[in-house]
């Protein structure tokens, strides 16, 4: 019985060992882009982060059982314009003093093409959370010349800011608004495998 007990608890012990071959990866961001596009009046606005990071944990035999997480810091938003970018900080946009981060964390893989996934999870920001799936190109792996192991994916897709509580607008004389719902998201990451 004693023995049982023993080797029972040395099974459980060693199971995590085990119960997972994902190899850790991160962000780098000197070869990573986080930007963003938006109607204003007649022309599309682009913009970008440059504070983010993810950890994304990738099952290389079967990347539908990998996750993701990622995080971004709202503050630092970049559209080369110092005054929009307060504005943007502000409690009219991102409201960063309360909402400091934007954040994605996956829930499901599914595999559409020999590299192309949708990513189902859940996107959280300016304290609203909701589902939503993403299409992603899987770039492949690939070892640089200074022996570390990298990953590349990218992806595009469209939200709604009105979903997440970022109503601000303003009417045009003549009709119309200043700024479109729809924000067009781009991100291309370029991975290192954690040692």
């Amino acid at each position: 019985m004693k023995r049982s007990l023993i080797l029972s608890l040395a099974v459980i012990a060693v199971m995590p060992l085990f119960a997972s071959a994902a190899d850790v990866y991160f962000v780098d961001n000197d070869h990573s882009t986080v930007s963003f596009k938006v109607r204003h009046l007649v022309a599309n606005v682009p913009g970008r982060f440059l504070d983010y990071s993810a950890n994304l944990a990738l099952e290389p035999a079967d990347l539908t059982k990998s996750t993701v997480e990622f995080t971004v810091h709202a503050a630092s938003i970049n559209t080369d314009n110092a005054d929009r970018d307060k504005h943007l900080r502000s409690e009219d946009f991102f409201f960063v003093e309360k909402y400091p981060t934007l954040s994605f964390k996956s829930e499901k893989i599914v595999k559409r093409s020999a590299d192309t996934f949708d990513v189902t999870g859940t996107l959280t920001m300016r304290g609203v959370a909701k589902k939503i799936t993403v299409p992603v190109e899987f770039g492949g792996y690939l070892k640089d010349p200074w022996g570390n192991e990298k990953a590349g994916f990218s992806t595009d897709f469209t939200v709604n800011r009105k979903d997440f509580g970022i109503n601000w607008n303003k009417a045009l004389d003549q009709g119309g608004l200043v700024l479109g719902e729809d924000v067009k998201i781009s991100l291309s990451l370029e991975l290192n495998k954690k040692k």
